[in-house]
């Protein structure tokens, strides 16, 4: 490739990542016309621009588009040499980015994360919440972003995820102990569906078995409140504001609320861990994996509201 080096691929690929020359410094600890620089000498070598650069905000070009995956597979094959070269060694260094779910509190991930430390003080890890639910976060492991993620997909895993389900649980209707449902015990999904809900925005995963369940109803619902923390979705259920669907694990103080079963669907909730099946996990990354199923060797299903471990 010339003189391009890996040094300028692990720029652009920041710049690209996040959007920003700025955001890019930050993340690389380095001055912003630095970043600046590098990526200006990687286009002046490649002979093309690889960012539109507005004051807003940077976007790839359609060269930039088509560098992005290499650039991604020559840093990530350097990055899998010095894994070599570390494990004759018996060190292991490097960083693993892993995207969370908030207030998901079933993984405990401090407690992981020193364990991490102590086994192998050599590896980083850099965690991401999740903007965008589930599917944003697939879509990260898919692109690189991330080498980890902690998902709630529903329904089978998709071919280019590698999963492993780590726990199960049956989703309730809540609802405020004022509420007309209060005290109902089961209802059908289209008795539900005549009062308005408080739900995760789409792309969470909760949100997709609870929309895939009234779709295969062939009932509407109205979602009148949206919140991306579900941890949050209780305190606008108990002001009566809406119902909504939730996990028992959720939901640790259920004062003023009542909670309603559903009787022609059983709604399940899952979470998995998942890397990308199209590169193969770093050194560091399958250290992390390892030290994960070492602590949750098998899925956790049913009421999980003793299970204090956050993703």
């Amino acid at each position: 490739m010339g003189g391009v080096e890996l040094r300028h691929l692990e720029y652009f690929l920041a710049v690209a990542d996040t959007g920003s020359f700025t955001r890019a410094a930050k993340t690389l600890h380095v001055v912003q016309s630095g970043v600046s620089a590098t990526v200006r000498a990687l286009e002046r070598e490649l002979g093309s621009a690889l960012f539109i650069r507005s004051p807003q905000e940077v976007t790839l070009t359609a060269a930039g588009r088509a560098f992005l995956p290499r650039a991604r597979e020559t840093l990530d094959a350097a990055h899998a040499a010095k894994d070599a070269v570390h494990r004759t060694q018996g060190a292991l260094h490097g960083t693993v980015t892993v995207g969370t779910q908030t207030s998901i509190d079933l993984v405990d991930l401090p407690g992981l994360l020193a364990a991490l430390r102590t086994r192998h003080p050599g590896v980083t890890v850099r965690l991401r919440a999740a903007m965008a639910g589930s599917a944003g976060l697939a879509e990260q492991l898919r692109d690189g972003r991330l080498d980890v993620a902690f998902l709630s997909l529903p329904g089978p895993s998709p071919a280019d995820l590698t999963t492993r389900l780590l726990a199960s649980a049956p989703m309730v209707v809540y609802v405020a102990d004022s509420h007309p449902l209060a005290g109902a015990g089961r209802v059908p999904l289209a008795r539900l569906a005549e009062f308005p809900f408080i739900d995760s925005p789409p792309g969470f995963g909760n949100r997709t078995v609870v929309d895939r369940a009234f779709a295969a109803a062939g009932v509407e619902r109205e979602v009148s409140v949206e919140v991306a923390d579900v941890g949050t979705a209780v305190d606008f259920i108990r002001a009566g504001l809406g119902i909504g669907f939730l996990g028992d694990f959720l939901v640790p103080d259920r004062t003023g609320l009542d909670t309603v079963g559903v009787a022609d669907h059983e709604l399940r909730w899952q979470l998995t861990v998942a890397t990308a099946a199209t590169r193969r996990p770093s050194a560091a990354t399958e250290a992390f994996l390892d030290l994960l199923a070492e602590r949750h060797p098998a899925p956790l299903r049913g009421a999980l509201t003793q299970v204090r471990d956050p993703v």
